[in-house]
């Protein structure tokens, strides 16, 4: 099969484009030494095992054993196809790349059903705020968003728009620009009727686009102005959105997220809209659901510290509390920016002001704890003794899963003076509880595997140390990735005689490789296995002498082909052991004697290595 794209082609896209500078949109990283570091974002990690190499123009985690090219990397966050990602880093160098089936004359009629739904929702959103700023019929809408104090720039920055109350407005407006309905439909911009007649989904609404990671329009937040349900109408999961790996604002705010190390977290965009007037720019919010693994992932990678913003009423405690314990768990240290019950943070700042509310959020936010300390009292009468036992008891649970002393010991001297109890028996009580739910954690841990790998969910690494035999395997083909002139040798002693399957495969692609290219990036970037696309990015990221000497690959190549002697000498070995204890001291001579010949063949072999 021909390959879509020619390989000089992909050497050019790989020499202009920079692997940190694309990496760099999803993960926050830090230079360290020759290249940069940062969290996983293909697993759950708190210790950055993330490098990216912009010398190498690889990337590589040493926790669940990722890695590759800019292009691989790409498909993987992206879902892209490998044609689609050289198309998309080609695009941003500067470079244009023809698919196959690509033409001048074929043009819009040969997207992928991604790009006509991202097509579809950029025009859709261009629409919607055309309409807001210059229609009559958005009157309305311009009025509710003057009373809620959002001014004009920060309705062109969001690009907030209004969706008329007509039922095809929209459906005419993308057909007559030649968009597939039934594709429009799966994109979630509009909806098929009883009579199979579409129309529009948003209708009467100030519409409020939501952004990828490249800035690209992939659905809508829809308030509705008018009477009826639901108040907030969110556009469905689609090919080009996934509600769950997105936060609406990050790819706006993620700049100052990353400079302060801060994000501050709400539940919604007009929170977050009012807050970036305010002069609190690092705000992002979840899209009408619970906080998923994949956003506090994501969070994560950004940042280190979490403030959460959220209603001061029963059901903002609760949602705090939610997204507080999964951030947690991520490592990310977690402040809460209490407001007052019935408002807001819309409401908060127009009632007290940017100034206040940048105060609130920046320097009167409380830990977690001493929220959840300070809910529990929420509703109870602290004068009637059972209720105060109670909370004191609910109290000293909280604390007891603290991490550390130094924490424990403040807030329970804190519940010590309020209460006027002894600092001793609510420490003796704090410890028992501790205990209780140390024991229950190893308990659900009893039928875990005790072992030394880390289970990603995605990968298994082992972290052990390789047989000599599997170690010389790998270092020859790190030699062979550098060097064409190593490889021919290898090929010429060794062949296909590696004896790792996995090794004999990149071997062979690399023979054939170096027949006729020199650009190793671009043997990374075109293997299509992806198992050994990692492993040889592995291998490319070992620090390995430049030019070899020929001692140390006759050593090498020694220890790969002498490994299945070695192996049968062993195997008879405890043969001739078993027929010792059997008493068959015949046999057992004979074996010895084969032993010794194949010692010798062993002994011959690694004199004639060098």
């Amino acid at each position: 099969m021909l390959k879509p794209i020619a390989d000089e082609t992909i050497a050019l896209i790989l020499k202009k484009a920079d692997i940190v500078d694309v990496i760099g949109e999803y993960v926050h990283l830090k230079k360290s030494g020759r290249g940069y570091v940062g969290l996983c974002p293909f697993h759950a990690e708190k210790t950055p095992s993330f490098s990216v190499s912009a010398e190498k123009q690889l990337y590589n985690c040493f926790g669940c054993g990722a890695g590759g090219s800019i292009f691989s990397f790409l498909m993987e966050m992206e879902g892209y196809s490998f044609p689609q990602s050289v198309k998309y880093v080609g695009e941003r160098v500067g470079i244009s790349v023809q698919l196959n089936g690509d033409s001048a004359q074929a043009g819009e009629t040969n997207r992928t059903e991604k790009e006509w739904m991202i097509k579809a929702h950029s025009l859709s959103a261009k629409l919607f705020h055309h309409v807001l700023l210059e229609r009559a019929e958005a009157e309305p809408a311009r009025k509710y968003l003057e009373n809620r104090g959002i001014r004009l720039e920060t309705i062109k920055e969001f690009q907030i728009g209004y969706a008329p109350a007509s039922w095809d407005f929209l459906t005419s407006f993308l057909q007559k620009r030649n968009f597939p309905l039934e594709l429009l439909e799966q994109a979630g911009l509009i909806t098929q009727g009883k009579t199979s007649n579409y129309y529009d989904r948003f209708r009467d609404r100030i519409m409020f686009p939501i952004l990828d990671s490249q800035s690209q329009v992939v659905a809508f937040g829809g308030r509705l102005l008018g009477e009826g349900v639901p108040k907030y109408l969110n556009s469905p999961e689609s090919l080009i959105f996934r509600k769950s790996r997105l936060l609406y604002n990050f790819q706006r705010s993620r700049t100052t997220i990353r400079n302060e190390q801060t994000t501050v977290l709400f539940e919604g965009y007009v929170d977050v809209i009012s807050a970036w007037q305010a002069g609190v720019t690092n705000t992002i919010a979840t899209m009408g659901t619970s906080l998923s693994e994949e956003q506090t992932r994501l969070i994560r990678r950004n940042s280190e510290k979490v403030i959460l913003c959220y209603d001061g009423d029963q059901a903002g405690i609760d949602a705090i509390t939610r997204a507080a314990d999964l951030l947690e768990k991520q490592g990310c240290i977690i402040k809460i920016a209490a407001l007052p019950d019935g408002l807001d943070p819309d409401d908060y700042i127009r009632k007290f002001g940017s100034e206040a509310f940048q105060k609130k959020v920046n320097h009167e936010s409380k830990s977690f704890v001493a929220f959840r300390i300070e809910a529990l009292r929420r509703g109870r009468n602290l004068l009637d003794d059972g209720e105060r036992m109670r909370y004191i008891g609910e109290a000293l649970a909280v604390i007891s899963k603290l991490t550390t002393a130094v924490e424990r010991d403040h807030y329970l001297r804190q519940l010590a003076e309020e209460f006027s109890l002894s600092l001793d028996a609510l420490k003796q009580e704090q410890y028992r509880l501790y205990r209780a739910e140390k024991k229950k954690e190893n308990m659900d841990k009893v039928d875990e595997r005790w072992n030394n790998n880390k289970n990603t969910g995605k990968h298994l690494v082992a972290k052990q140390m390789f047989p000599a035999f599997h170690t010389a395997e790998r270092m020859l083909l790190a030699h062979m990735l550098h060097s064409a002139e190593v490889t021919k040798q290898i090929q010429e002693e060794i062949g296909s005689n590696f004896n790792i399957d996995e090794h004999v495969a990149l071997a062979t692609y690399l023979y054939a490789f170096h027949e006729t290219h020199s650009d190793i990036h671009v043997f990374i970037s075109t293997l299509q296995d992806k198992e050994l696309s990692q492993l040889a990015t592995q291998l490319l990221m070992l620090t390995i002498e430049t030019e070899p000497s020929q001692k140390t690959l006759q050593d090498y190549i020694y220890e790969v082909l002498s490994y299945p002697i070695k192996k049968e000498i062993s195997t008879r070995e405890e043969e001739k052991v078993r027929l010792e204890r059997q008493g068959d001291a015949i046999q057992a001579a004979h074996l010895a004697a084969t032993i010794i010949k194949m010692k010798k063949q062993l002994k011959k072999q690694r004199e004639n290595s060098f």
